[in-house]
């Protein structure tokens, strides 16, 4: 009957301290699981904080140097591992729509903001995306030293260049397409009546024809087609002109 009675005082003395105890390691661990990590060290060959996704870390990390070469390194001796991976969702725009960039890479002076090196390598980089998309933009308008590029606005120098020059064509009396540029084909349906076709649209380009090898001739030109050309040539007479065939060079200039 003592020993019962020595039990219940024991319990009713030491219940207080238990209650403080329990409340004490309650106040000491909230914070640590409210922040999810923060304040803890980074662990290697680990995901941080945790594998758990949902505790992941609410506030950024910061790591700010004072050294005069790079404030972090990362590295990887792998031949054919990569030193660094950033993923994000971020939204479009940007930083200027105030979505943030997975990378974002800022000078706060005057030298460069980022540079990229293949020692040995065919290819330095590659930009990946939807066919339609644009792989940059920029505001800076200088010169880009060693730049050399395929195409300009889908098209290949060869195109720019064949655009930018006249085309032309030269007509038998027959209707036989002699020299050209751009020139595909060329047809007589009457007397003095031709027709040229070409490799685009030319129904808004300048049009020159003359005849050639007779004085005595006149040639005029209407487009029908978008890619055809209408020829009519005559004879110059007392009494005015006549359709006539005649050879003639037809230059269109867009």
């Amino acid at each position: 009957m003592r020993s019962r009675i020595r039990k219940a005082l024991n319990v009713r003395a030491n219940g207080p301290w238990i209650l403080a105890s329990a409340l004490l390691v309650a106040l000491m661990v909230a914070p640590f699981a409210g922040a999810f990590g923060e304040g803890n060290s980074v662990r290697g060959g680990a995901r941080n904080p945790s594998p758990d996704a949902r505790r992941a870390y609410t506030k950024e990390t910061e790591i700010i140097a004072n050294v005069n070469t790079y404030g972090t390194r990362q590295s990887n001796k792998s031949n054919n591992g990569g030193g660094a991976v950033y993923g994000c969702r971020s939204g479009d725009g940007g930083t200027p729509k105030g979505n943030e960039p997975c990378v974002r890479a800022s000078n706060l002076t005057t030298g460069r903001a980022f540079e990229f090196n293949s020692n040995n390598g065919t290819e330095v980089g590659a930009i990946t995306g939807p066919a339609t998309a644009a792989p940059f933009t920029t505001t800076a308008k200088g010169v880009a030293t060693g730049l050399n590029a395929d195409q300009v606005d889908g098209k290949s120098a060869d195109e720019i260049t064949a655009a930018a020059l006249a085309k032309y064509a030269t007509v038998s009396g027959a209707g036989a397409l002699g020299d050209q540029r751009g020139a595909t084909a060329a047809a007589r349906s009457a007397a003095g009546v031709y027709s040229v076709d070409f490799n685009a649209d030319v129904s808004k380009c300048a049009r020159t024809v003359s005849v050639t090898g007779d004085a005595a001739g006149l040639a005029t030109t209407t487009a029908t087609d978008a890619d055809t050309v209408a020829v009519h040539t005559f004879d110059i007479g007392a009494g005015g002109t006549t359709a006539a065939d005649h050879a003639f060079h037809l230059v269109v200039t867009c």
